[in-house]
């Protein structure tokens, strides 16, 4: 059996001095290539690692002939994000863990395969699909991001009326404000959301569900209700120094350098400070995006500072690879103390403590613990939190009866349903930071619930 075909990447050196796409996808040739080491096993267990039941060997079985629009259209029965997925999708601990391949080390790259399907259709044209007969009925979806957008395109599917209501400018949500366009093109984002728009889905921008309307109220307007709100307000560690200038949280900065195009100033009118000695903390997917940003914006050095070692980042191999690759500096087992003061309150460094691994926590990683007398300074004059986020209590303002857990998270039972008759809600609203494509299997279930209940009422 022939291995995984590699994926083509911009040269190392070229792209730390850009900010297009790394991954250059495949070729026809790598594709069918690729897509033929499938063994179409009698009994797939991939499809049970996709949080959207793709049926993943029905698409890879058109590949092999070269039937891509065949194979595009039976990922889009169930995904209407496929070429968000194909990129940022963790699929190799997800469908590609479960390929019966997987246990030689040799899985099937179903994720790479379901880029180049969307690929292949964007650059011939994706035609509009055909509009479901109308029901009659409502739905206000709050959150334009992958939960959202999920819930809104399978419930318009259904011929239900669909409205989404994002607080933003643009539509997206963490796909446009938090990943970088060297991972994911905003203009393959603009397309999906284009796609969706197409199903009869509405999109009402710089729209606050909490401040110009309460949740209350958008009941009263619609039939049903899904909350898709994400987690976009950043945790701090708490430590001295945090509000000195030249802290950012990473949900700022890659706000600033993805969705106000920062790294374009002047021509983009959001400007940001360039470090030359950055450190972001943290080890997870935000903490490389953030990482590999501030060295496209010119930083000299830029090091993730971690608290636990390499075999714990909870980041993609993928990326943290990319990372080393492009210089990225790890100091791991490493974890901040205090962020020390320069000039006009600037950062001019910060004081961190060696760790080590003892026994593992609740979460099963094993628990770090500062090592007496290591402490040590490192020089910076950017310093990035990257440790996580909870969800806004903005859509709580004016509104009642709206339970939620200990830590912001709205509660659901089951099947998605919150406290409030006929309210629904899923991704990191409901389960904190998560990822895109667990927050999109969580629109689905929220829009199969409000679709049983709509048909039933």
């Amino acid at each position: 059996m022939a291995g995984r075909q590699a994926m083509p990447h911009q040269d190392p050196m070229e792209r730390v001095r850009n900010f297009d796409e790394v991954a250059l996808g495949y070729t026809r040739e790598q594709a069918i290539a690729e897509a033929a080491r499938c063994l179409e096993c009698k009994n797939p267990k991939c499809v049970q690692g996709c949080p959207v039941n793709v049926d993943i060997p029905g698409f890879i079985a058109q590949m092999k002939t070269g039937n891509f629009d065949g194979a595009i259209a039976t990922i889009k029965l169930t995904n209407s994000l496929p070429a968000v997925c194909g990129r940022v999708c963790p699929q190799e601990v997800q469908c590609e863990e479960l390929c019966v391949l997987a246990k030689k080390g040799e899985q099937v790259s179903i994720g790479r395969l379901e880029r180049f399907c969307a690929d292949h259709e964007r650059k011939k044209g994706v035609d509009a699909p055909v509009k479901a007969q109308p029901t009659g009925k409502r739905v206000a979806v709050i959150g334009a991001g992958p939960a959202g957008l999920t819930a809104a395109a399978d419930l318009a599917k259904a011929g239900h009326a669909v409205t989404v209501f994002e607080s933003l400018h643009d539509t997206g949500g963490v796909l446009t404000y938090g990943i970088p366009e060297f991972r994911l093109p905003k203009s393959i984002v603009k397309d999906e959301v284009r796609f969706i728009g197409q199903l009869g889905v509405d999109f009402k921008v710089d729209y606050v569900i909490g401040k110009i309307k309460t949740l209350d109220e958008l009941r009263n307007d619609f039939d049903a209700v899904f909350i898709g709100t994400g987690a976009g307000l950043p945790n701090f560690m708490g430590i001295e120094g945090e509000n000195l200038n030249g802290v950012y949280s990473a949900n700022e900065f890659l706000t600033r350098v993805n969705l106000m195009k920062a790294y374009l100033f002047p021509e983009h009118g959001t400007p940001i400070k360039r470090g030359k000695h950055v450190i972001v903390v943290g080890g997870g997917n935000v903490a490389m995006d953030a990482a590999r940003s501030a060295l496209r914006l010119g930083a000299e050095e830029v090091s993730i500072v971690y608290r636990r070692g390499e075999d714990e980042l909870p980041a993609r191999r993928e990326e943290v690879e990319n990372a080393k690759e492009e210089g990225i500096v790890f100091r791991l087992l490493t974890n901040p103390v205090r962020i020390l003061a320069g000039e006009n309150m600037t950062v001019k460094g910060v004081e961190c403590i060696r760790m080590e691994l003892g026994e593992p926590d609740r979460s099963g990683r094993r628990s770090p613990s500062p090592k007496a007398g290591s402490e040590h300074i490192i020089d910076a004059d950017i310093v990035i939190i990257a440790i996580g986020t909870s969800p806004n209590p903005m859509i709580l303002s004016g509104s009642g009866g709206l339970q939620v857990g200990p830590r912001g998270t709205i509660v659901t039972d089951g099947s998605a349903r919150t406290s409030l008759e006929n309210v629904c809600a899923g991704g990191d609203a409901v389960t904190g930071a998560a990822t895109v494509i667990s927050a999109m299997g969580a629109g689905k279930l929220a829009a199969r619930t409000i679709n049983d209940h709509l048909r039933n009422d």
